[in-house]
């Protein structure tokens, strides 16, 4: 069976992938009428299935899906983190491959929007792609795609999206879309960043149809990474003052946008905001008459943050700030007291931690002495995994999502998706990284934890060689 989506990127024709919100809000007989009308549209390789949008539960995305292949649309499934453990969505795509579905958007997910008890996330979004490449090299056959913004507006939030797309690829990626945005220039920049480093991995631009409504939800931010400008908000206003309530406008903004992409060398487009196969039909003709003047359309293009960041506008030999007195203390008392390799120390250390280990009075007490160390001084969580030394002294667990690659794509000038009045852990660690000048070891692939070590030593568990290591 043939993956127009995967011939497509394979080939470099620039193609289309529609999504499709399997909300609970719209009927399944709709948007099985919408993949019917996709399917007409040679240009549209796949419609992408949404599970979770918003951080609420739609229809089944696998029952979708197999049903819109049935009326001729490749489906290209999300895959989110969220409530589901490595074993529910390692079981999930042993459902996919014997159904033959072989497209999935990796992705963390959004965090839930209702529910008493905080959700599980047992992986990241890095983590769910090594899971998808270890299962494809034991014979599953599966095309990854996986999600990154390039429109963040602050150096942290932006330089950690790059480098965690560089982990997702590492990992496994087969292409990667955008989140939503309306800046050229940022555009521009995460294809640069991608060319620079010879990684040849194929994107597509998220291309939203923005209605007023749409509008206004993003212009405060929601739902979590989705930004409009001041300035794209009036435009919006000002266009649905018109006779067809600014359809025309928003379709015609939608067309130039992919146009610009296609300029610039990206690989397709991911179309969201209309389910209409009738206006996905206008905006890919559209395009072509459009396709010369890129150019100009692109400087028109520029709906980002007054005064935000961007790679091109850095100062490339910028000082390094002064770094953190505590990473300072710790990485020089690892030096002078080296147990990262086979030495004396280490051995010895190996030896009484077995001894304590033997007996379980003594295991739990040693855990109760290490929490009330590292609580105060890190925000420890007694994962029994730990990973300070690879994060620059800040705790994970301290992150809601439990992540361990990186941010998600949620996050808003440096604050956390979550809890909006806080600043989002990850700013912390790439400013000591940056400030020590080991941004690149940010780029070591951490793996998930071992939940049974949970409340246990982790001094006991790395001696003894029984966490997950990076």
């Amino acid at each position: 069976m043939t993956n127009p989506l995967r011939a497509a990127l394979g080939a470099g024709r620039f193609c289309y992938v529609v999504e499709l919100v399997a909300s609970a809000l719209t009927r399944e007989a709709r948007l099985l009428e919408t993949a019917s009308g996709l399917a007409r549209l040679p240009q549209v390789v796949a419609g992408s299935v949404t599970s979770y949008a918003g951080g609420a539960m739609g229809h089944d995305p696998l029952r979708v899906a197999a049903a819109a292949r049935a009326r001729g649309l490749t489906p290209n499934i999300h895959l989110t983190c969220v409530s589901q453990d490595r074993n529910d969505l390692g079981k999930t795509l042993a459902d996919m491959h014997a159904l033959s579905l072989e497209n999935v958007f990796a992705l963390t997910g959004d965090y839930p929007s209702a529910g008493d008890q905080p959700p599980v996330f047992d992986l990241d979004s890095v983590q769910l792609v090594h899971l998808i490449d270890e299962l494809r090299r034991g014979g599953m056959v599966f095309h990854t795609m996986v999600a990154v913004s390039p429109f963040k507006y602050t150096e942290a939030d932006c330089v950690y999206q790059y480098v965690k797309l560089e982990k997702k690829i590492a990992a496994g990626a087969d292409a990667a879309v955008t989140q939503v945005g309306w800046d050229a220039r940022k555009f521009e920049e995460l294809k640069r960043y991608l060319d620079e480093r010879g990684l040849r991995t194929p994107l597509l631009g998220n291309v939203y149809v923005l209605g007023p409504k749409t509008a206004e939800r993003m212009a405060t931010g929601r739902p979590a990474g989705c930004w409009v400008s001041p300035e794209l908000l009036a435009a919006v206003r000002a266009e649905s003052e018109a006779k067809d309530g600014g359809r025309l406008a928003r379709l015609e903004r939608a067309a130039r946008t992919v146009a610009v992409l296609r300029g610039l060398g990206y690989a397709g487009a991911y179309i969201g905001g209309t389910h209409d196969p009738a206006q996905i039909a206008w905006i890919i003709r559209r395009v072509g008459e459009l396709a010369s003047s890129w150019e100009r359309l692109a400087a028109e293009l520029r709906y980002g943050a007054a005064s935000g960041f961007y790679l091109a506008a850095a100062r490339p030999r910028a000082r390094r700030g002064r770094r953190d007195a505590l990473p300072r203390a710790l990485d020089r008392l690892g030096r002078l007291l080296p147990v990262t390799r086979d030495t004396p120390l280490r051995r010895a250390l190996t030896r009484l931690l077995a001894w304590i280990d033997r007996r379980p009075p003594a295991a739990a007490l040693l855990e109760r002495i290490e929490l009330a160390i590292k609580k105060p001084m890190f925000g420890c969580q007694a994962c029994g995994n730990c990973v300070l030394g690879h994060l620059e002294y800040v705790c994970p667990q301290t992150c809601p999502k439990q992540m361990r690659n990186g941010p998600c794509g949620g996050t808003d000038n440096g604050r956390c998706e979550v809890v909006p009045d806080k600043p989002c852990i990850w700013v912390a660690v790439h400013d000591r990284a940056k400030a020590s000048g080991s941004l690149e070891g940010l780029k070591t692939y951490l793996p998930p934890p071992h939940r049974q070590l949970r409340d246990t030593s982790s001094w006991i568990n790395y001696f003894l060689d029984r966490d997950s290591r990076p």
